[in-house]
């Protein structure tokens, strides 16, 4: 199991409106509205910093340019991943909620069907998210990867559900009808100290 790092923060910085890529060797994050934002950390306290430097990891070790948007109007997952797929220049999109709920998508699936789908966050580490953003990077280069080994416990949902559902109220808070997605490039930084 990776650790996460503990002495890195990430800002995202509005850039500009998203739009469809051009590049065919291109993966998107999308990011929900909450992310890196009103909440820094996932469910089970993954650092959301962690989050997105090993899927940017993981997709740049195959070879492929990530770029992060974020989605503001919505913080349904399958709505997120599946625009965010849409704007990849591969078709091919991570989505990932605040809690860590992640989705990988392409462009041409319907809305609620996925490559893979990662429901129970509060198993997912950092290790598991750069093989996310390795399988998102064989899929935009039009190869069929293994599908992401991950753990599965019974008990994750009721252990978890109450704080999910919390997260999940903030989450939908943060929303802003009506806006349109916009890309915001991540500037990792030192933790403030003390």
């Amino acid at each position: 199991m990776t650790t996460a790092a503990p002495d890195r923060t990430v800002r995202l910085r509005e850039l500009s409106p998203a739009m469809r890529g051009t590049r065919p060797d291109e993966v998107v994050i999308a990011v929900s509205p909450a992310f890196a934002g009103h909440f820094t950390k996932m469910i089970v306290d993954v650092p959301h910093a962690e989050v997105l430097r090993q899927l940017m990891a993981g997709i740049e070790e195959q070879g492929v340019a990530s770029r992060l948007v974020r989605v503001r109007e919505t913080a349904d997952l399958a709505a997120i991943a599946h625009l965010g797929a849409k704007l990849s220049g591969s078709g091919i999109a991570v989505g990932v909620l605040s809690r860590g709920t992640t989705m990988i998508h392409q462009k041409d699936l319907a809305r609620l069907s996925n490559l893979e789908l990662f429901p129970q966050s509060p198993l997912l580490d950092p290790a598991v998210f750069r093989m996310i953003g390795s399988n998102a990077a064989q899929y935009a280069k039009g190869e069929s990867p293994q599908p992401v080994p991950t753990r599965n416990d019974q008990m994750a949902r009721p252990r978890w559900q109450a704080k999910a559902a919390l997260l999940h109220l903030k989450e939908f808070e943060c929303i802003e009808t009506g806006r349109s997605p916009v890309e915001e490039p991540a500037d990792f930084e030192p933790a403030p100290v003390g």
